[in-house]
């Protein structure tokens, strides 16, 4: 297969991904066009990811694609924002092939697809290293109705979707560890950590419900003391409560392991606190969307997250996973 220019890879595989949005202007001018409809608030975020470090090295370059979009996706919901737009940047050895955006291109065009977002511009260029993906979407919410990580209060309960700690059992699993599980729960651990679920219906169905949220990116306890940094507040959560599926109730059965399934990051669920008589909207939430929403915990006065046992003793945490750790 002939190997394209930088244009010309623009005008095949990345065009066509703009054809529906009309800001894009069909990627031939310097900058989009983003409008913002009249009483709705713009919300942007961003995400890089590099092969080798939030992707395996020869992974599905569909799949790879699928999740730059994903998790930033999933910031979106976070904020009860619905997807309009993103922009995309490909930094590229040489070594990646036309096979290659083929494939990355058409992952990038199911999801579009799947959740309603367009490809609005970006830039592509050519590196010496690994691999580098970043995305930075756009979407819009009604002014006023934004959820922030600041709004959480003494005596809101702390719910989390679906289940946690897959994510990060999960990349275990896709390296080829956890081999005493079985193949179903292997394969379904790898699967949640190379394609998380960014959940957008629940973003919006939170607004004016959730008084605080966050996309457990960073891990359960590291995104809720974010939650809680930013409110002002600390919170009790109960180990027993914690929603976790079979796969990671069958691979967490040393400390080490159930530390790694509170703590590790991946998940991409959302982590969100709401006050106390909300309970029952919350709940006809998870109904109607068909979606596990489980309360976890309180938030409480102070500053410290601390987890209890099912007798009411303290457990000991892990440090929450971040960047640039000393160790």
């Amino acid at each position: 297969m002939v190997r394209l220019g930088e244009f010309e890879r623009i005008r095949c595989y990345f065009k066509p991904l703009a054809a529906h949005f009309e800001g894009a202007l069909e990627l031939s001018d310097d900058a989009a066009l983003l409008p913002v409809p009249s009483g709705e608030t713009l919300v942007v975020t961003t995400d890089a990811m590099v092969e080798g470090v939030h992707y395996l090295a020869g992974e599905d370059p569909g799949r790879v694609a699928r999740k730059a979009l994903r998790v930033n996706l999933s910031d979106l919901a976070a904020m009860g924002a619905r997807p309009l737009a993103y922009l995309l940047t490909t930094a590229l050895p040489g070594s990646v092939d036309e096979g290659w955006l083929v494939a990355f291109a058409a992952g990038l065009r199911d999801d579009q697809e799947r959740y309603g977002i367009h490809l609005a511009g970006g830039d592509s260029v050519s590196t010496p290293g690994p691999a580098t993906i970043s995305v930075t979407a756009f979407g819009a919410v009604p002014e006023g109705l934004e959820i922030r990580r600041s709004g959480a209060r003494p005596g809101d309960r702390v719910w989390v979707s679906g289940t946690i700690g897959d994510g990060a059992l999960g990349l275990l699993a896709a390296r080829g560890e956890l081999k005493t599980l079985s193949p179903a729960h292997r394969e379904y651990l790898a699967g949640r950590y190379h394609l998380p679920s960014p959940r957008l219906a629940l973003g919006e169905r939170l607004r004016g419900i959730a008084t605080a949220a966050a996309d457990v990116s960073d891990g359960l306890l590291g995104d809720l003391g974010h939650i809680c940094a930013a409110s002002g507040v600390g919170a009790t959560l109960m180990a027993e409560r914690v929603p976790q599926s079979p796969a990671v109730q069958a691979a967490a059965v040393d400390p080490k392991s159930r530390a790694l399934a509170w703590a590790g990051g991946d998940d991409y669920e959302l982590l969100f606190t709401a006050a106390a008589d909300a309970t029952a909207a919350v709940n006809l939430i998870a109904r109607e969307i068909d979606l596990p929403l489980t309360n976890i915990g309180e938030v409480v006065s102070g500053s410290d997250v601390t987890m209890l046992d099912a007798a009411g003793n303290p457990v000991a945490l892990p440090p929450a996973w971040q960047h640039f750790s000393s160790e």
